[in-house]
């Protein structure tokens, strides 16, 4: 009697090590009403809260401007508004992806972001009081950098994560974080974008705190970005007599000193609850970059204190969803990630506060989520989605 030889099942993808088929992470979209947890909305709903707010407040700030010159008073909100409306979806898109598919695209993002980083380099860049780091493009002006510490903070990420055994010995650490940290940087500071360069030192340094790296070797980092910073402050005596002159009580008026005492003179013109919305004094071309660095001014002198504070506010609830995260999850790289990501973006909104109310000296940084700028905008919601695929990835017994 013959007997039937079993048949063999036809070969599949070779296995990728963590049971998942394919060399591609695969995005699962999942159920889409499927339950999420508390840090998952708190970081949605004040992302979004933000950036509304910051459509609104850029209107306000650029329609006298814009009418004084012949343009329509609501251009600035089209331009801005094409970018939230492009970024919130991605942000939503972005939570679906699972942390897999963010560590295996970290060192190819961080490369594509050099490398975009670098086109200011090129006939397509565009110098800006003295800054070369936009870039023209179908009539838009682009930010590379803004993707840039996106790009390192996902690299820094994966790099410490898979030294996570390794990193109680200092050449590990170093190695390649601090040189490949070093040449991200030194993209940046060749076009002269001190506050920038500032920023991605904060996210090498953030990321290298919430690995949990001991406090002997973190201080090495900490005391060379501080150093690389202090140098890059210094090397230009006009950039060292603008940082100053936050310091010097007879600072000239008309020259170092007359955007930040506008900025301050549009707080304090605020009182207790503003002027109004849209009755700022200080956006008839009195204060520069009003709808930019300076925004916070006009929130303080249209809103007055209690609009200022629930920027605060706002931002105050965008960080305890994200140091939730950080705290619930089990898995390394994401608490590594997460905490690069929002020392970038609450560190980042502290210093432009910091600037307006003459704590800081004019660093140059724009407000998260709310200043003019559509680069900024979209690269702080694609981080917020990175922030939201972790929150999704929270243990159930963290959920509670």
């Amino acid at each position: 009697m013959a007997t039937s030889t079993p048949t063999r099942p036809h070969p599949g993808p070779a296995d990728d090590g963590d049971g998942r088929r394919g060399l591609a992470a695969r995005v699962s979209l999942g159920k889409v009403f499927a339950p999420v947890p508390s840090e998952f909305y708190l970081i949605a709903s004040t992302a979004i809260l933000l950036t509304g707010f910051g459509l609104v407040m850029v209107l306000s700030a650029t329609t006298a401007t814009s009418t004084a010159l012949g343009e329509s008073p609501f251009d600035a909100l089209l331009k801005q508004g094409v970018f939230a409306v492009i970024g919130i979806p991605l942000m939503f898109i972005a939570s679906r992806f699972p942390i897999r598919f963010w560590k295996r695209v970290a060192w190819p993002l961080l490369i594509l972001t050099v490398l975009f980083q670098l086109l200011v380099f090129t006939p397509l860049g565009i110098e800006v009081y003295g800054n070369r780091n936009w870039i023209g493009i179908a009539g838009y002006t682009v930010q590379p950098a803004e993707f840039l510490k996106l790009g390192l903070a996902l690299w820094v990420g994966y790099v410490l994560y898979r030294k996570q055994t390794l990193l109680g010995l200092w050449r590990h650490v170093f190695i390649p974080l601090v040189p490949v940290a070093i040449a991200v940087v030194a993209t940046v500071m060749a076009g002269r974008d001190l506050g920038t360069a500032m920023i991605l030192v904060l996210i090498v340094l953030g990321g290298l705190f919430f690995s949990g790296v001991r406090l002997r070797i973190f201080i090495i980092p900490l005391l060379l970005g501080a150093a690389v910073v202090a140098y890059y402050a210094v090397a230009s005596p006009n950039r060292l007599r603008r940082i100053m002159s936050f310091m010097d009580p007879n600072c000239d008026y008309f020259d170092d000193c007359y955007q930040p005492l506008h900025g301050v003179f549009g707080l304090a013109g605020g009182g207790v609850f503003g002027l109004g919305l849209g009755n700022s004094k200080e956006k008839y071309d009195w204060l520069p970059a009003a709808a930019n660095d300076y925004i916070f001014a006009i929130v303080g002198e249209e809103l007055g204190l209690i609009g200022a504070v629930l920027v605060l506010l706002l931002f105050t609830l965008f960080a305890v969803g994200a140091f939730h995260v950080i705290r619930k999850t089990d898995d390394r790289f994401v608490r590594i990630v997460s905490g690069g990501i929002t020392v970038w973006i609450v560190g980042q909104a502290l210093i432009n506060i910091g600037v307006v109310l003459r704590v800081f000296p004019v660093l140059g940084v724009p407000l998260p989520f709310m200043s003019q700028g559509g680069t900024s905008l979209l690269s702080v919601l694609i981080a917020s989605g990175v922030l939201l695929s972790f929150a999704r990835s929270l243990p159930m017994r963290a959920r509670g």
